[in-house]
């Protein structure tokens, strides 16, 4: 179902606003929690500021594919061996977030520029099929909300794990 245009505004809204969410949720991270993961599977603060930086990336050129593109097809990734093989940890962090910010801003004016008819664009996703640069705003508008909140979590067992010792 397509998003009426005030729907639409609150999730660009909610984009570009992510980077500040994400931003300060890393402010409220203990140095020493930085790197700590709840989890043999889960991933560290840091880790997941990295790999927001790689997904905004991704995401960036995703929506442009699909606007621009007559047939656009987008390529998925598996995020746990991109952390893996870029080995996230070894990575600095601050230019992950600048990255995130930076793109962010780009993204947010072209998509606040776009005409109507671009938000009924169509490709081809090839993890999930049909992508539109609608299901695409309410895939990013969300990403780094949920990351924050990720984060802070991971804060919250960083804490207990501490208490308990």
């Amino acid at each position: 179902m397509a998003l009426d245009r005030a729907k639409r505004a609150i999730l660009i809204q909610q984009f570009a606003d992510g980077p500040a969410r994400l931003r300060a949720a890393l402010a409220k991270v203990p140095a020493p929690a930085l790197k700590w993961r709840p989890g043999p599977k889960e991933w560290s603060a840091h880790e997941i500021v990295c790999h927001c930086a790689d997904s905004e990336t991704s995401a960036y050129s995703r929506i442009r594919f699909v606007v621009a593109e007559k047939t656009p097809t987008i390529q998925g990734y598996d995020q746990d061996t991109w952390a893996a093989v870029f080995g996230y940890h070894d990575l600095p962090l601050e230019p992950a977030l600048a990255v995130v910010e930076a793109v962010r801003v780009s993204t947010a004016a072209l998509i606040r520029a776009l005409p109507e008819e671009a938000w009924a664009r169509v490709g081809h996703h090839t993890e999930s099929g049909r992508y539109t640069a609608e299901d695409w705003l309410q895939i990013y508008a969300d990403h780094l909300e949920g990351h924050a909140r990720q984060i802070e979590n991971n804060v919250e067992q960083w804490r207990s794990a501490q208490q308990s010792r």
